[in-house]
């Protein structure tokens, strides 16, 4: 799992994980989405409304990301 607090850590955590096989990074990047979602939503319960849409901004970034890498293995798996 990849510690995720602002955008610019989404871009050099998903970097980071490029050399792995993608159902590694597929499986990395969930949990990461987990964790940003648990993290916004402690957010949301505490008012923080900067931290908690700075979190949908990252959560964009990794999801997008992990639809990628989905698609890539859908794509290797079609005949």
């Amino acid at each position: 799992m990849m510690n995720i607090g602002n955008e610019k850590e989404a871009l050099d955590a998903i970097d980071s994980i490029r050399q792995e096989p993608l159902r590694a990074q597929l499986r990395t990047l969930q949990l990461s989405i987990e964790s940003m979602e648990l993290g916004q939503m402690y957010y949301d319960q505490k008012g923080n409304e900067q931290g908690s849409e700075r979190l949908a901004r990252c959560l964009r970034i990794v999801a997008e990301r992990k639809k990628e890498i989905e698609r890539a293995l859908e794509d290797a798996e079609t005949p």
